[in-house]
């Protein structure tokens, strides 16, 4: 939450997405990580919770709740597993925000799309171990380009910021990072010796740090 709030500040932050392993390692109960980041964020930023159960009753059950913490921009994240799609159709017939996670291919995001999930969560780096990571996202993107689909990519699972650039110059929609790879992209140390030697020069001159005395 932290780690949040502080980025909100510098950057225009479209929503935050959980999995069970980062709850998990908060050290908090569940239901009050959810409910804090439910209470924080503005209604225009959207907030993504993934189901735990893997039974389908159940997981239809906990898609539900998520979806009714907040009034909009709640999404649920569906794990891509044979019981996932089954759930992804079903609460898509009901008109609920759906995202589909725990993505390694191309293949998996694009019929999570035609079960008409609102997201798609491809795993980037760690599609890379299975071969090319990037490559998937991109042929991906055209895919759902090609096909007229109305699915957006939410590509998650970064290693470095080289891999987010590619992916936004090849148009995806959007990104999930971690918080040290967001610090990364606006953090070049060119920018703050550019600064510095402003202010040199300024004092210098001036003997003040300020435009105005």
């Amino acid at each position: 939450m932290d780690a949040v709030k502080k980025l909100d500040e510098l950057l225009t932050v479209a929503g935050v997405t959980t999995n069970p392993t980062i709850i998990a390692k908060s050290g908090k109960s569940p239901e009050d990580v959810i409910r804090q980041f439910a209470e924080y964020l503005h209604p225009e930023q959207k907030f993504f919770v993934q189901t735990v159960s893997t039974e389908y009753k159940k997981m239809l059950e906990e898609a539900r709740y998520i979806c009714s913490l907040r009034p909009k921009n709640t999404y649920v994240k569906i794990p891509v597993t044979h019981t996932g799609y089954k759930a992804i159709k079903k609460l898509k017939s009901e008109g609920l925000g759906v995202l589909a996670t725990a993505i390694y291919s191309a293949d998996e995001a694009f019929l999570a799309a035609l079960n008409g999930a609102d997201y798609l969560a491809p795993y980037v780096n760690r599609m890379c171990n299975y071969g090319d990571g990037i490559g998937q996202v991109i042929d991906l993107l055209q895919m759902l380009e090609t096909q007229g689909l109305n699915s957006k990519v939410i590509a998650a699972s970064f290693k470095n910021a080289e891999q987010v650039h590619t992916l936004i110059t090849a148009g995806i929609q959007a990104v999930t990072v971690p918080p040290e790879i967001a610090y990364t992209m606006i953090g070049h140390p060119g920018t703050e010796i550019a600064v510095k030697e402003f202010t040199k020069n300024w004092q210098a001159t001036y003997g003040r740090d300020s435009l105005r005395g």
